[in-house]
């Protein structure tokens, strides 16, 4: 495997998974004026909001799930079906004629596209060595941000088509896909072995007890849960602070906003993947400290986004801020897979996504009521506080192994 070009062409193969994952999800976003043409609940905000929760919600719970089936079942036959399923879902939600159906349609949207991160992430991990790992996630993950940036195009499309043409177009788009990856995408060879080789089942919640007895753990879970109250909060209210703290409409503060994280994160996860690598060669806490100087990164950048009311500075911090979160992305993987095993690295990534997922949902909601306060630029910057504090936490207590096995 270390002279074959297959571990690269893997990491091309599940980017463009990475992409449609997040730009299914996020057409529905931008479409809502088109479709409450057809549909009228959606002209209430609150009732289209449902549509987003019961996503997340069913995400965040199946995500534990997705990471235990991940570790026993095949993760290519987890990919392709989960990638095919959401897929029929977006397709199918181009003939949704009711609120009714697209809730029933999102839910089930949730529940596949969680069964995808888990797997993707911990074949990655399994293909590539100390060597690599960290820039070929980092790879990876710029694929979620081209997504989540293609996603906006749906409301384009749908102006200029129909909102029905846009879901079946990208959902056909997924089906053909996951059908070029049935004769493309490989297991990885260990786990081939260890089905040989196993003379026992090992039981199916075994990894949990594993994990969560695991001090190092449960530092790593708060370590990735806390940096994503800022990640979710500048995912979901970063237009209407630029909007508010610049006086500017949120047409131009959308894609301001949008793009200075999204191009800042592209370059901090190919930096922080390439740092990370090089430094781990030479000290066995390189991923950790590479990680750490992203997320203090954050901290300034969270101040200032949340109390800047210059164009200059608030651009500046949400660059610095996007940068920052793109070289901790990057690492959250590699260092876990400093502590965990390759036997439970997908469960255990599944219950960080689980946590990650729900700071984001609890962070929303918090800053929703901040917003209708008035307060929403002091309080989003106050988050800056429990990212230092989780961080030095972090730099204490994670001390990796010189081996761990499966790594």
């Amino acid at each position: 495997m270390k002279n074959s070009k297959y571990p690269w062409i893997l990491v091309g193969l599940l980017w463009f998974v990475a992409l449609l994952n997040y730009m299914d999800r996020q057409i529905l976003s931008t479409m809502r004026p088109a479709m409450s043409v057809d549909i009228l609940e959606l002209e209430s905000a609150a009732v289209f909001g449902n549509l987003m929760a019961i996503f997340l919600w069913i995400y965040g719970f199946m995500s534990p799930v997705a990471g235990i089936l991940a570790d026993k079942w095949s993760r290519k036959w987890l990919i392709i079906g989960s990638l095919f399923v959401w897929s029929a879902v977006t397709l199918a939600m181009g003939f949704a004629q009711g609120y009714d159906q697209l809730y029933a349609l999102r839910a089930i949207m949730g529940m596949s596209e969680a069964l995808y991160i888990p797997a993707g992430l911990s074949l990655i991990a399994d293909y590539h060595s100390d060597k690599t790992r960290s820039l070929a996630i980092g790879i990876h993950m710029t694929g979620f941000y081209f997504g989540q940036a293609l996603g906006g195009f749906g409301a384009s499309i749908a102006a200029n088509y129909t909102w029905h043409y846009t879901f079946i177009l990208f959902g056909l788009v997924g089906i053909i896909y996951a059908i070029i990856l049935l004769f493309t995408l490989r297991e990885a060879p260990h786990r081939h072995e260890e089905k040989t080789t196993q003379k026992e089942a090992i039981p199916l919640w075994k990894g949990l007890s594993v994990l969560f007895s695991n001090i190092s753990f449960w530092v790593i879970l708060m370590y990735f849960a806390v940096p994503s109250l800022p990640g979710w909060a500048t995912k979901n209210w970063l237009p209407t602070l630029f909007s508010e703290n610049l006086n500017i409409p949120m047409e131009q503060a959308g894609p301001l906003a949008t793009i200075s994280i999204a191009v800042s994160s592209f370059f901090g996860v190919i930096l922080g993947g390439i740092l990370s690598d090089r430094w781990i060669q030479k000290n066995i806490r390189g991923r950790i400290y590479t990680s750490a100087i992203g997320l203090a990164l954050t901290i300034p950048a969270v101040i200032l986004i949340g109390y800047g009311h210059h164009i200059v500075a608030i651009v500046a911090a949400g660059l610095l801020f996007g940068f920052g979160f793109g070289m901790f992305d990057a690492n959250n993987m590699p260092i876990l897979c400093q502590f965990v095993g390759a036997r439970y690295r997908a469960t255990a990534y599944g219950i960080m996504n689980m946590v990650g997922v729900f700071a984001g949902a609890y962070i929303t909601k918090i800053l929703g009521a901040s917003a209708d306060e008035g307060n929403l630029g002091t309080h989003f910057a106050l988050l800056a506080g429990i990212v230092a504090i989780v961080l030095v936490i972090q730099l204490i207590v994670l001390k990796p192994k010189a081996h761990v096995e499966g790594s």
